[in-house]
């Protein structure tokens, strides 16, 4: 009788768990400056290589070096770290305001500044951008009030969604943030239908959809890139790869792939990978995608390669599933320390400054806190009424609503 090899399930591991040396020797690192850039207009098939390095354009000496450098001036640079320094700021004030008691939870953005501030850089009034959690850079880089963020993250009486969101999970047409869903996928379906729409009646504005590596799991993230493949949506699809879902690490979602980015080749859409701790390199990806959308070209895919330093959020313990010294082991470095590095390699900024300006941003930070603070909280118990819930759903209460509000006393 024959016998046939028994068969055996792959389950991915990471390379090291807790207790044992960090290893990236798995990262292939780009030269900085060696990745060409292609026109804007490049077919897909031709930029495939794109898809598995890693555009880069700091080096190590802090010079911007290569064709993707070039597109901020100093002013603009000036403004990104400090953009970044009161993401950073404003992240250390509200983990300190949940371990006291202040809110519920909290979600860190440590390490992966550069990659919503460079980002919002590259977009105009009126795109709109389908985040997750962690791009509150996105707010603070548009000069969103801190006071306000921390309004909804303490849900008090001011909060600008009167309690009906879970703390960190913004809302903001006017600056171009859709609400978050704690189920991250499926704003990425959300935001090509948001793209297709504006193509739909001609407008001028484009879409950014946002997802980490564990969700690209999910089936939404596919069925996105099915639709924006084949309208052609005016939309650029982000993955931050920061190296760790919730508690798993990015070779589960990644699978046979290679890369997050080459996932987008299948679908015939335009794929890059940048150092995401680069905010040059994020920024001018982000441009040249921008102008793609812009001029009718289609989605493009980028893979972020970051890193997440904190913990997936403060209800979560990284120790119990990767070195605690793993973030120190990153081999593309802290995103504000090396853009300060470069600023001052041009002379256009100085150690003494930026001790001046932490000083200056953290005062600034801990001012919006306590006016935040201040305001009373939104409901006994922290919950809305049932007065709040009819008035809040609708912009015009239809009149059967309205009459059911009056029969109910409210």
């Amino acid at each position: 009788m024959t016998e046939f090899q028994r068969l055996s399930l792959h389950v991915p591991e990471p390379a090291v768990r807790p207790g044992g040396a960090p290893d990236f020797s798995n990262v292939t690192i780009a030269k900085a400056g060696a990745v060409a850039r292609p026109e804007v207009d490049a077919a897909p098939e031709d930029i495939r290589d794109l898809a598995y390095s890693i555009i880069r354009v700091l080096n190590r000496e802090g010079e911007a070096v290569g064709p993707w450098a070039g597109t901020l001036s100093d002013d603009e640079l000036l403004s990104g770290l400090r953009h970044m320094m009161k993401l950073r700021a404003f992240d250390a004030r509200m983990l300190m305001a949940q371990r006291q008691g202040k809110t519920s939870f909290y979600m860190q953005h440590l390490g992966e500044e550069a990659v919503s501030c460079a980002f919002r850089k590259a977009l105009r009034k009126g795109d709109m951008n389908f985040p997750t959690y962690r791009q509150a850079g996105l707010l603070i880089a548009d000069d969103y009030p801190m006071e306000e963020m921390m309004n909804q993250i303490f849900s008090n009486e001011s909060d600008p969604l009167r309690g009906r969101q879970l703390p960190v999970m913004y809302s903001s047409r006017e600056h171009g943030f859709f609400t978050i869903s704690g189920n991250l996928s499926t704003q990425y379906v959300q935001a090509v239908g948001w793209a297709m729409a504006s193509a739909i009646k001609n407008d001028t504005k484009i879409a950014a959809a946002w997802i980490g590596d564990g969700s690209t799991a999910e089936s939404d993230f596919h069925s996105a890139l099915v639709f924006a493949s084949t309208y052609k949506a005016p939309v650029i699809l982000n993955i931050v790869n920061n190296q760790w879902a919730i508690s798993t690490f990015q070779g589960i979602a990644r699978g046979g792939s290679g890369t997050f980015a080459a996932r987008g080749l299948g679908f015939g859409i335009p794929a890059l990978r940048v150092d995401g701790n680069d905010f040059l390199a994020v920024h001018a990806v982000s441009l040249w995608a921008a102008e793609r959308a812009r001029r009718n070209l289609g989605p493009t895919l980028i893979e972020y390669v970051t890193y997440r330093v904190g913990a997936h959020s403060t209800s979560d313990d990284p120790s119990a599933y990767r070195p605690k010294t793993e973030s120190e082991a990153w081999p593309l470095g802290d995103p504000v320390l090396r853009l300060k590095k470069h600023l001052i390699v041009k002379g256009a900024w100085s150690e003494s400054r930026h001790v001046q300006a932490e000083a200056e941003i953290l005062d600034e930070v801990i001012d919006a806190q306590k006016r935040a603070e201040a305001h009373g909280t939104l409901h006994a118990g922290g919950k809305p009424s049932v007065r709040d819930i009819f008035d809040g759903v609708y912009a015009e209460m239809p009149p059967h609503i309205r009459r059911q509000r009056q029969e109910a006393g409210y």
